[in-house]
């Protein structure tokens, strides 16, 4: 992409009421554009980013069984008052509306009840199951504050995943799966060596629930870390008896700040008696279905590698999720001994042979300074930064720049093209 065919452009200033590192320099990057408090639109620097989030995480979810499907974001209340959820005393951050024939419905900010209602017309017998349900979603949660810019939005993008399982062993089984198949999905992102599986409350249904925590100053978590054994623990269930059967002793533990990026739940039958769903089994007994829940905010992760990767310049995007793996930059020169504007010329020709290779490459052809575009890509944060300018034409190379390293080098096409394909 050419980047004088951006409509956004990156800007030296966030909003004055912006208070978030990476709303911040998601705003001056042109990835997203602020809405309102806790509402982001995204931009297509941040869509692509988001997109390839997005991606990982169904390429995960699909190792493990998922069917993908996108359910409705408007809800029944009906549905939802047979759990008692519709109520404002146990859920207080609905958007709740009303129709124009006075119904009431609601913006779900979760799924487990209508997912539930609908596998009723699926699930009938013990050749039914196990199965497991996933979509990628915007939820709705009207928050009192949401202050950490799209890492706590009120509208946010979420992937829900949902398992439905013939007694607790298989659900046990898929459970596992999918707490290693969270674990690949925020290695993949670049969040791997920061991000913990924590134990947290079980709720009524299992003695622990599992949520994947990555440290960030900006998090509003906080857990209690085993690093020798990558155990971690979270503050609201740190008792002696945890310690105890987790095999984890206080002195070791290092507290740290962490934002909630997954999470992980057995529901039991706690759904399926709500709704009856349930199946016949091999003996023409009638059992309810065993539950669990997998949550992931895409768009909390984005603001998370953020939070976490970036640096005094701006952001620094792992290779797999950066919008474009180079950003190729021409210093012209009107002047350069090989004809008018040679470095134009071969930034042109470059930017073709990479993009036709499937390179994925943000070219700055704008007229502006030198400086000015480097200060654009140190803040946009591709990984690769390569500069055609008379200098590195003399050289008989390509000025490249690694964008989390640092390190710069001069590289001949040949060499440039084989790094960029790794």
């Amino acid at each position: 992409m050419r980047q004088s065919h951006l409509f956004t452009k990156t800007r030296k200033e966030a909003p004055k009421d912006e208070v978030s590192r990476n709303a911040e320099l998601l705003i001056r990057g042109g990835y997203v554009y602020k809405e309102m408090a806790g509402v982001y639109a995204f931009m297509p620097l941040g869509l692509r980013v988001l997109e390839k989030i997005v991606q990982v995480i169904r390429e995960e979810m699909n190792a493990i069984g998922g069917q993908e499907v996108s359910l409705t974001a408007l809800q029944d209340k009906k549905t939802w008052e047979k759990t008692g959820r519709w109520s404002d005393d146990v859920v207080d951050n609905w958007f709740k509306t009303k129709l124009k024939n006075g119904t009431e419905t609601g913006l779900g900010f979760t799924h487990e009840e209508p997912l539930t209602a609908l596998m009723k017309d699926y699930v009938h017998s013990y050749r039914d199951l196990p199965r497991a349900v996933y979509q990628f979603q915007t939820k709705f949660r009207n928050e009192e504050r949401a202050k950490s810019g799209i890492m706590r939005g009120r509208e946010f993008l979420m992937k829900d995943l949902y398992s439905f399982s013939r007694d607790q062993k298989e659900h046990d089984a898929y459970y596992e799966s999918a707490k290693k198949a969270y674990v690949k999905v925020f290695e993949r992102l670049g969040l791997g060596d920061k991000t913990y599986v924590t134990f947290a409350s079980g709720g009524s249904f299992s003695k622990y629930s599992h949520e994947f925590q990555t440290v960030t100053d900006a998090g509003e978590d906080t857990i209690y870390v085993d690093e020798k054994k990558r155990i971690a623990i979270n503050k609201e269930v740190l008792t002696d008896d945890v310690l105890k059967d987790l095999g984890v002793k206080r002195g070791d533990l290092v507290e740290k700040k962490a934002v909630e990026v997954g999470n992980i739940f057995s529901l039991g039958t706690r759904f399926s008696d709500a709704f009856d769903l349930t199946y016949v089994d091999d003996k023409g007994g009638k059992q309810a279905v065993v539950m669990g829940s997998y949550g992931i905010g895409p768009s909390r992760v984005m603001g998370t590698i953020v939070e976490t990767l970036s640096d005094k310049d701006g952001i620094v995007w792992p290779e797999a999720v950066a919008p474009f793996k180079a950003h190729l930059i021409v210093v012209d020169s009107k002047d350069s001994v090989g004809g008018k504007n040679a470095a134009r010329a071969e930034a042109d020709r470059l930017y073709k042979t990479l993009s036709d290779k499937g390179i994925e490459v943000l070219y700055d052809d704008r007229d502006a300074r030198p400086g000015e575009k480097f200060a654009d890509a140190d803040l946009m944060g591709m990984p690769y930064r390569i500069v055609v300018s008379d200098k590195a034409l003399a050289a008989g190379g390509y000025e490249v720049k690694h964008r989390a390293t640092g390190k710069a080098e001069s590289l001949a096409e040949k060499e440039l093209t084989a790094r960029l394909q790794k």
